[in-house]
């Protein structure tokens, strides 16, 4: 089983996951998100998914389940497989162009949403990188 190097679980899944799964709730994420959100720390710089264990009110930008006001039954965040992430150091607008520009270093990621503040970035069954507008 994976287990990121740069973040803890608290900071993937929402309050309710991990008081009921603790440290169990890293097998409900893909492997190869995991290893793709390591991988992005690392070029990135420090990287914030979910902060609700600091008292702040990100809680759903990693998995996501039912009772998330953002669900959506076929989103990659209800696989665990995608990962909404802010960064320090770098726009959300320039880690999208890195990543087209630099995908042997990324091998995993599949899809990316543009448009936004933060990077969308997923995992899903695709052939080459996917990116779409909210």
């Amino acid at each position: 089983m994976y287990q990121c190097k740069h973040f803890i679980i608290q900071e993937l899944v929402p309050p309710h996951i991990y008081h009921k799964r603790g440290d169990k709730a890293w097998e409900l994420l893909d492997a190869k998100a995991l290893r793709m959100l390591d991988a992005v720390r690392e070029r990135f710089g420090v990287t914030t998914v979910n902060n609700w264990h600091l008292g702040r009110d990100r809680e759903w930008s990693g998995l996501r389940t039912a009772d998330s006001p953002y669900f959506s039954a076929t989103s990659q965040h209800t696989f665990g497989r995608a990962f909404d992430c802010i960064f320090n150091g770098v726009s959300a607008e320039d880690a999208r162009r890195y990543i087209l520009a630099h995908s042997d270093e990324f091998p995993f990621i599949t899809s990316m949403e543009l448009g936004t503040s933060w990077l969308h970035f997923d995992v899903r069954n695709c052939d080459a990188v996917k990116t779409f507008y909210p």
